[in-house]
């Protein structure tokens, strides 16, 4: 096995709702969603966001059109009207996800 960036399978997108992170998942090939979803967990989400005060990670498998999404909750520091940091909306953080490294083979 061999890790690699999670950006080098997949790409994402990220949106917010009050101090709600909403991030979705997107192989670039078909063919790599079972291995995003042995990889991706909710467990090693939570622990990527963990340093944001992240307190719980559900994720929605959307088989169907092969992508994921992943809610997390309490990651933006009160959210857009309420935190201090340069992102308030979140939008970035898809790339701290993407930089996740995941296990190949």
């Amino acid at each position: 096995m061999s890790a690699v960036p999670l950006h080098r399978l997949a790409h994402a997108r990220a949106g917010d709702k009050g101090n709600r992170l909403n991030l979705s998942l997107i192989p670039h090939h078909r063919e790599d969603w079972p291995l995003l979803a042995r990889e991706v967990t909710e467990a090693k989400v939570l622990a990527l966001f963990a340093h944001r005060g992240a307190t719980s990670v559900r994720r929605y498998d959307l088989e169907g059109l092969g992508a994921f999404n992943f809610v997390i909750e309490d990651v933006l520091q009160g959210g857009v009207n309420g935190a201090l940091n340069l992102d308030g909306h979140g939008k970035s953080l898809s790339f701290l996800l993407l930089g996740m490294p995941v296990e190949r083979g």
